[in-house]
């Protein structure tokens, strides 16, 4: 729910963004300037900077944020509240997405105040649009290679919070969900993480299982990069050779359909990773054909079954 596109701020960009800025400290101006601001949020490559080192600011949007708090527990969240916090938190996706305050940002533990909109149960329109709008900070942290931003995200517990989005989101929600535990597991970290605990691992194979199962093609913009999150989760997972023959049982056999196949047909990294997860799970030597010469046959034929 967060506004939508404006004209950019084109009459002397700094000095109009910075008075933008300082509306945001005034009750009076805070929702117009959070609105101008959301609006115009690409146009200005150093917003995150400005927001990040005006002082009081970082707290104005944090304020606005935890202001949702107990009426998302009533039920009580009115639309313009939900457009205002969704703004807010718009905002707080320029500064982790910035290299310059993205360190910063997470080393102040500010993600940490968009998680409660990760837990919770309902999938309705306002629940859904702060459930989205905070993954896509999580998101833009996630897609990052940077070690510390792993480790901050594995020791601030967002595997469970991404397992439950996965569960009752809507499938945008799922998409970037899946995305951001698919950019932890390709880190060794993550990997081992995942690992550690049986009932962690489960839980993250099952929930992938349930993915597959309640796939839906009404979504065709958003299903070819959620199959692509999920193969890469699973291909992932499939890389620990003592676990891979239980993985076998976990993983729906309709993902290695063809239908699935032509879907993810014009990316070829997905494709290429859905043979090799086939590969990894098979046990005969027909594997290198198979995966080299031809994407997963349809779920009649035997070619698709896993040892």
């Amino acid at each position: 729910m967060v506004s939508g596109a404006a004209a950019p701020l084109t009459f002397n960009p700094p000095a109009r963004i910075r008075y933008l800025i300082r509306g945001l400290a005034s009750e009076e101006t805070r929702e117009q300037s959070l609105d101008v601001l959301c609006k115009n949020r690409l146009a200005y490559d150093n917003l995150a900077v400005l927001l990040w080192h005006s002082f009081g600011i970082m707290g104005v949007l944090l304020k606005i944020i935890t202001s949702a708090y107990r009426p998302l527990l009533s039920d009580g969240l009115t639309e313009n509240a939900v457009t205002q916090v969704c703004n807010a938190i718009a905002l707080f996706q320029c500064v982790a997405s910035h290299p310059d305050t993205r360190i910063p940002f997470i080393r102040a533990t500010m993600p940490v105040y968009l998680y409660p909109f990760l837990n919770t149960m309902s999938n309705e329109r306002s629940y859904e649009c702060l459930r989205i709008t905070s993954l896509g900070v999580i998101g833009s942290l996630a897609k990052v290679e940077d070690p510390e931003v792993i480790e901050y995200l594995l020791s601030t517990q967002i595997f469970p919070s991404c397992l439950r989005c996965m569960e009752v989101g809507k499938t945008l929600s799922r998409t970037v969900s899946t995305f951001i535990i698919y950019r932890i597991l390709l880190s060794e970290k993550g990997l081992k993480y995942c690992f550690v605990l049986a009932e962690r691992y489960l839980s993250v194979s099952q929930c992938l299982g349930k993915l597959v199962e309640n796939l839906s093609e009404d979504d065709a913009e958003n299903l070819p990069h959620l199959l692509k999150n999920i193969i890469g989760c699973y291909l992932r997972l499939s890389e620990n050779e003592r676990t891979r023959p239980q993985l076998s049982s976990y993983i729906p056999w309709k993902l290695l359909d063809g239908k699935y196949a032509n879907i993810v047909r014009s990316d070829p990294m997905a494709l290429a990773d859905l043979r090799q997860l086939v590969c990894n799970l098979r046990t005969s030597k027909s594997c290198t054909a198979h995966c080299t010469d031809e994407p997963p046959a349809s779920s009649d034929s035997p070619g698709t079954s896993i040892p």
